[in-house]
C-alpha cells in the first residue's frame, strides 16, 4: 500500500468574506480566499504549480487574476465527493507530480456551479478508482449516486432532504433515534457559530426553536438543513518537505474516499451510508484510531448526516450517534470530542465540506480564536459527503 499522504501536508488556509445574498462575483470571493491562503503558506503566486477545485470560478479566470500558470490536478483522483479536489491535491503532492497544489470552492447563492437552493443534491459525475489504487486515464464508472436517481424521482422523492429523511426514518426505527435529539446536534452547532464572527446565523437556538420551525422532509425541518451563502475556501497542499519553512503546517495522516456502491439506497447495511466505506479506507492507512481523535468536523448538509459520520467514523458504536450528541455536552468545546467547531453548514454556512478543513487546521494550529478547544487538539478528522458520496481525512500537529 502506497502511503502517498504521508509526504503531503496543508500549508495554508485562507477564506473569504462570508454572507447571504451578498452579490459579489464568484471571481472576487476566490481571489480573498486564494491570496489569504497563499500567503498564510509563507508563499508566492508563482510559487503554485498546481490547481484544483470542483469546478465553480474557471481555473482560467482564477490563473489570470493570479498572473500565473499551474497544471490542473482536480482529476487526480475521484472517489472523494465534494472533498475530491482536496483529496486530488495530496495525490499529487504527495506522488511527487507538484510542489504546491492550491485547492478552492467557491458558492453562490445566486449563480456559480451549484446553487444557493438548499434542496439541490451534490452530485460527482463520476467516480473511479479508489484514493489507494492509481487512476487509469480514460476508465469511468456509473455509480449507484447516479444509477438509482431515477427509482427516487419516481417514488416522487425529488431532493437530498427527501433522500436523507428516508436514511434518517430508517434509523429512527431501528435505533430509537429521536428528533431531539438532532436538535441537540442544531443546538450545539449554533452554540458554536456564536463565536465565530463569519456565521451566517449566530442568535442562540432553544430546542423550542428547532422543534418548532417548519417541516421540510419528516422527520427533517429548516434547522436540520444547510444555510447556502455566498463565499470562498482555500487551502494550498504542499509536499511535507516543505513543512520546516512553512509557518503553520499541518500534516496528512491518512485519507479515505469511496465508490459509491449501493447508490442511495441499495446497500445491504441500509440506513448505513458510503461514509462507512470511507472511513474503513482511512483507518487502514493509519495507526491512529478513533480513540485518539480529540476534535471532529463532519459535514452536515443535514443533521443526519453527521449522526452518520459519527458511527461511520467509530466516533461511537452503530446507532448510537442520538445519545452520543444528546444534551450536547459531550459534543461542545469542552466536551470529550468537540463537534464542527465553526458551527457547521447549519449555522456557519454551506461551503460543500471546504471549511470544516479551513476549521480543522484553524484548531489543530491553535489559532481558532474564542472557539479554540482549550487543550490544543493534535489529532482532528474532518469528513464530507452523504448518501454515495464521501471522503474523509485525519489531520495532525506537524
Amino acid at each position: 500500500m502506497t502511503l502517498f499522504e504521508k509526504n503531503a501536508i496543508i500549508s495554508g488556509i485562507g477564506i473569504s468574506r462570508i454572507g447571504r445574498r451578498t452579490g459579489i462575483p464568484g471571481v472576487e470571493l476566490t481571489v480573498e480566499a486564494v491570496r489569504a491562503a497563499i500567503a498564510d503558506a509563507g508563499l508566492a503566486p508563482s510559487d503554485i504549480d498546481g490547481v484544483a477545485t470542483l469546478g465553480d470560478v474557471p481555473l482560467a479566470q482564477l490563473m489570470s487574476a493570479l498572473g500565473i500558470e499551474a497544471a490542473d490536478r482536480g482529476a487526480e483522483m475521484l472517489t472523494g465527493g465534494v472533498i475530491n479536489p482536496v483529496l486530488s491535491a495530496i495525490r499529487a503532492v504527495g506522488e511527487g507530480g507538484s510542489r504546491h497544489v492550491l485547492v478552492y470552492r467557491t458558492v453562490q447563492m445566486l449563480g456559480g456551479a451549484l446553487t444557493g437552493d438548499r434542496t439541490t443534491p451534490v452530485e460527482p459525475t463520476v467516480l473511479t478508482s479508489p484514493p489507494v489504487e492509481p487512476r487509469v486515464p480514460g476508465v469511468r464508472r456509473r455509480i449507484g449516486a447516479i444509477d438509482d436517481i431515477g427509482e427516487l424521482l419516481a417514488a416522487h422523492a425529488y431532493s437530498a432532504s427527501n433522500w436523507v429523511a428516508l436514511h434518517c426514518r430508517r434509523h429512527m426505527e431501528r435505533y430509537g433515534t429521536t428528533r431531539e435529539q438532532l436538535g441537540w446536534l442544531a443546538i450545539n452547532s449554533r452554540r458554536n457559530a456564536a463565536l465565530n464572527p463569519l456565521a451566517v446565523y449566530r442568535d442562540p437556538m432553544t430546542m423550542a426553536d428547532y422543534l418548532a420551525a417548519r417541516p421540510v422532509s419528516a422527520p427533517l425541518g429548516l434547522f436540520d438543513c444547510d444555510v447556502p451563502v455566498d463565499g470562498s475556501v482555500a487551502l494550498v497542499v504542499s509536499r511535507s518537505d516543505y513543512a520546516p519553512d512553512c509557518p503553520h503546517p499541518v500534516a496528512v495522516e491518512a485519507i479515505g474516499g469511496a465508490y459509491g456502491a449501493g447508490g442511495w439506497v441499495h446497500r445491504d447495511d441500509y440506513p448505513r451510508m458510503a461514509s462507512v466505506d470511507a472511513a474503513a479506507e482511512m483507518w487502514s492507512r493509519t495507526d491512529l484510531a478513533p480513540s485518539d481523535v480529540q476534535v471532529a468536523e463532519l459535514y452536515d448538509g443535514f443533521t443526519f448526516l453527521t449522526f452518520a459520520w459519527l458511527e461511520a467514523l467509530g466516533l461511537c458504536g452503530e446507532g448510537e450517534a442520538g445519545p452520543f450528541v444528546e444534551g450536547a455536552q459531550r459534543i461542545a468545546l469542552g466536551g470529550a470530542l468537540p463537534l464542527n467547531t465553526y458551527g457547521g453548514q447549519l449555522s456557519a454556512g454551506r461551503l460543500h465540506g471546504h471549511w470544516l478543513l479551513h476549521e480543522a487546521c484553524l484548531q489543530l494550529r491553535g489559532q481558532a480564536g474564542a472557539r479554540q478547544v482549550a487543550r490544543r487538539p493534535e489529532v482532528a478528522v474532518a469528513a464530507a459527503g452523504g448518501g454515495p458520496i464521501a471522503g474523509c481525512m485525519v489531520l495532525t500537529c506537524r
